[in-house]
């Protein structure tokens, strides 16, 4: 079931009123998949990865989705092992795997949602632990302006092997935090939809929060909270 996104008072202050925002997390929100196991199927279909890597990829994200994955430690060794390649390879092939696997994932609501805040006048947010060359293209073919999200980092065109910005879990109210500073965001005053129990502290930091599709730990404490809960698929 959707609803129309709860109306929020416009804050006020001696200067400038601060802008209400809308942040989107992307996987089983924004889109109905996974990007990270849909990304890991791509590449086994290409022989790029073993039937043990695949098997391991799917029980991190069983781990994920009951929220007992140490999601840090994981990201950094997958990361670690991109250092050498070279960016520009990664972006053509993450280009064909959008086109192919991501594009058509869009969930409706979503779509009738991010629309909805937008005649509202609220900012839309992408708001994602994934890395930028799943969620800019998202972002793009759903005309968001800012997408926040982890960030790999990159030296003369090839992978250090490291993160520029982490942003899920904790990570995420830090990236959120100096992004509502630099734009006059007053996150007491705004909404984040997500689907995940790794997105609680984001969840407590705005003044709306949204369960979308919630997995079951995030579904029974927002009953518990009262929060908001909605089916977009």
């Amino acid at each position: 079931m959707i609803e129309t996104p709860i109306e929020m008072t416009t804050a006020t202050t001696t200067s400038a009123p601060l802008r209400r925002a809308a942040f989107f997390d992307l996987d089983r929100t924004v889109l109905r998949i996974d990007t990270g196991t849909s990304w890991m199927r791509f590449l086994y279909g290409r022989g790029e990865i073993s039937t043990l890597e695949m098997a391991r990829v799917l029980y991190w994200n069983v781990l994920y989705r009951s929220a007992v994955l140490d999601l840090e430690a994981v990201v950094t060794r997958v990361v670690a092992d991109l250092a050498g390649d070279r960016e520009a390879e990664l972006i053509a092939k993450s280009r064909t795997w959008h086109s192919r696997h991501v594009a058509h994932e869009v969930a409706p609501a979503a779509r009738r949602v991010i629309d909805l805040h937008r005649r509202r006048g609220d900012m839309v947010v992408l708001l994602t632990g994934t890395t930028q060359y799943a969620a800019e293209a998202v972002g793009r073919g759903l005309d968001i302006e800012h997408t926040l999200c982890s960030r790999l980092a990159v030296r003369d065109g090839v992978f250090t092997g490291r993160l520029e910005q982490l942003c899920f879990g904790p990570h995420k109210v830090t990236v959120a935090e100096r992004f509502a500073a630099e734009h006059g965001i007053d996150l007491a005053n705004s909404c984040f939809y997500s689907d995940s129990y790794n997105d609680l502290p984001m969840l407590h930091r705005v003044g709306v929060p949204v369960a979308v599709n919630p997995d079951g730990r995030l579904r029974r404490h927002a009953r518990r909270a009262g929060w908001r809960i909605e089916r977009w698929f």
